[in-house]
């Protein structure tokens, strides 16, 4: 089998016949060679990241673009489908990673959005974004405006979809009403509070040390606060007081097995607690949801629909071309120390902005 045919587990890939059109029947010339790429072959800790030199450069099928990989974007759920403890296991072995930012290098059949040469940032990688090259459908790959490097690009797609999807199509936040991000400082809680702010709401935010502290206010945070503190929800609760509000109407939540409880008491009436993260168990009160009618509404940016996901887009978009969506970027790894990228994601002090993995 010519190598590079085979997908990212090494299994031939089906040549699919398509319809005489012009535009749909070009013959693609597969590219030639191999590239370096993250491959695990057993699901475990951090160590099972092995990076290979002579990996097959994917092929490249209808409405499928091939993106020379530039920067890839490190999160959580990257650590648990490695670990092998989420829902969702890919077959082994497999290149991890789901969102990237880089350049288009080819484009399959069908594809009409995209060509060659065009700057993009994607997400739900096909093969995988761990590596030199991968592809991905055109639904899932946008373009890239040249204000925003291939760093920030790669920062995009999870957080701030996933920030999207929770304020406005789970928690319904409207503006005017106050929002706490509770871990405000990695990926998706600086999302969350740029999207709040322009959206003109009230946004108060948390992170686990003064460095934190400051990236949370320079994502447009109109208070910060360390989570690590003692006394740091009574400053919540002071805060709340003069903005005259009765409580938090929207709270995003990135680590409920540690704040969940905390949380509860911090509601307004009608409250709606948005829960993005979390690691294990927690014992809470349900008299603290009875006495506001508030609710607890999980978040998984999976379960959005063709639809919703098509919304958050244009949102993101929205704020690219108006300015107000930056991303911050935290520390960045080079390809070899994707492993130390993992370990800090999920067991750092205090995150400082996207985790990001430069190819």
């Amino acid at each position: 089998t010519d190598p590079t045919l085979l997908n990212s587990s090494g299994e031939a890939r089906i040549t699919r016949t398509q319809p005489s059109d012009s535009r749909m029947s070009r013959v693609l010339k597969p590219l030639q060679g191999v590239m370096r790429a993250i491959r695990v072959h057993q699901f475990g800790g951090p160590e099972v990241l092995k990076l290979e030199h002579d990996v097959p450069v994917p092929s490249v099928g209808t409405g499928e673009v091939l993106v020379n990989v530039k920067c890839v974007g490190v999160n959580p759920v990257d650590t648990y489908i490695c670990s092998g403890t989420y829902a969702r296991k890919p077959s082994l072995p497999y290149t991890p990673g789901s969102d990237c930012a880089g350049v288009v290098k080819q484009v399959g059949p069908a594809v009409t959005s995209l060509k060659e040469g065009d700057r993009v940032y994607v997400t739900r990688s096909l093969t995988g974004s761990c590596a030199e090259y991968a592809t991905v459908s055109e639904p899932n790959a946008h373009p890239l405006p040249d204000c925003l490097s291939f760093a920030q690009g790669a920062a995009v797609p999870v957080p701030y979809l996933t920030a999207y999807r929770a304020l406005f199509q789970v928690a319904g936040a409207r503006p005017g009403e106050v929002v706490l991000v509770h871990g405000a400082s990695g990926g998706v809680g600086i999302a969350a509070t740029q999207l709040a702010r322009a959206h003109g709401m009230t946004v108060l935010g948390t992170a686990g040390t003064a460095d934190g502290m400051e990236v949370v206010k320079r994502a447009g945070a109109h208070q910060a606060y360390n989570h690590r503190q003692a006394g740091y929800l009574n400053e919540i609760k002071s805060a709340i007081s003069k903005h005259g509000a009765g409580g938090i109407d929207v709270l995003l939540e990135n680590a409920a097995h540690v704040n969940l409880g905390l949380d509860l008491p911090l509601l307004a009436r009608g409250g709606r607690l948005a829960l993005v993260g979390s690691r294990g168990p927690i014992q809470v009160n349900p008299r603290d949801l009875m006495t506001t009618e508030g609710s607890i509404r999980g978040v998984m940016l999976f379960n959005a629909t063709e639809k919703e996901l098509a919304e958050a887009y244009a949102a993101v978009g929205a704020g690219m071309e108006s300015g107000w969506l930056r991303p911050i970027v935290g520390a960045e790894y080079p390809l070899e120390k994707v492993a130390d990228a993992y370990r800090d994601i999920v067991g750092g002090t205090g995150a400082l902005g996207k985790l990001v993995i430069n190819v």
